[in-house]
C-alpha cells in the first residue's frame, strides 16, 4: 500500500511550488495546468446530485472510501476551477476518513489564493472544500457505525 503524505506536507509541497512563480499571470497559469491534468469524470457522475452548489461553474464532485481513506474525482467546466478543485483533490484525496474535515487549508492564504480570486470564485472554492469536508464526515461517521 503507498504511503500519502500528510494534509500539512501535500500543502508545503504547493506554497513550495507556488513561490517559483514571480506574477499571478504565472500562477494561473500553473492552476490551469493542474486542471488539464486532472484525469476526466465519467459522464455516469455529471448528474444534478453530484453538483457542488455555491460555485458559479459547473462542478461535479464524487467521494468514495477504500481501505478507511477518502478518494475524490472531480470536474468542471470551467478551466480556472478545474485547476482549483484540482489542487484540493490533491490535498484531500488519500487521505482518512475523519483527517480532511480538520484540515486549516492555510496554504489558500499561503499562496495568495484568498486575495487574487474574485468574488465568485473564492465563494465557489469554499463550497468546494465544504462539500469535501461534509463528504470526510459522511464517510467517517459511516465507518465508526461500522
Amino acid at each position: 500500500m503507498s504511503s500519502v503524505s500528510s494534509i500539512p506536507s501535500i500543502e508545503e509541497e504547493i506554497i513550495e511550488e507556488f513561490s517559483l512563480f514571480d506574477s499571478w499571470e504565472d500562477k494561473y497559469e500553473y492552476i490551469i495546468d493542474m486542471g488539464k491534468k486532472l484525469a476526466p469524470l465519467p459522464d455516469e457522475f455529471k448528474k444534478e446530485e453530484n453538483k457542488i452548489r455555491g460555485c458559479q461553474s459547473t462542478v461535479w464532485m464524487v467521494s468514495e472510501v477504500k481501505d478507511g481513506r477518502v478518494y475524490y474525482k472531480a470536474d468542471s467546466d470551467a478551466v480556472i476551477v478545474k485547476g482549483l478543485i484540482s489542487m484540493l483533490i490533491r490535498v484531500f484525496s488519500g487521505q482518512k476518513a475523519g483527517d480532511i474535515v480538520s484540515a486549516d487549508m492555510k496554504f489558500i492564504d499561503e499562496i495568495g489564493m484568498s486575495t487574487h480570486l474574485a468574488q465568485t470564485r473564492s465563494n465557489g472554492l469554499r463550497s468546494m472544500i465544504k462539500q469535501m469536508k461534509l463528504d470526510d464526515m459522511a464517510w467517517n461517521a459511516a465507518k465508526n457505525q461500522s
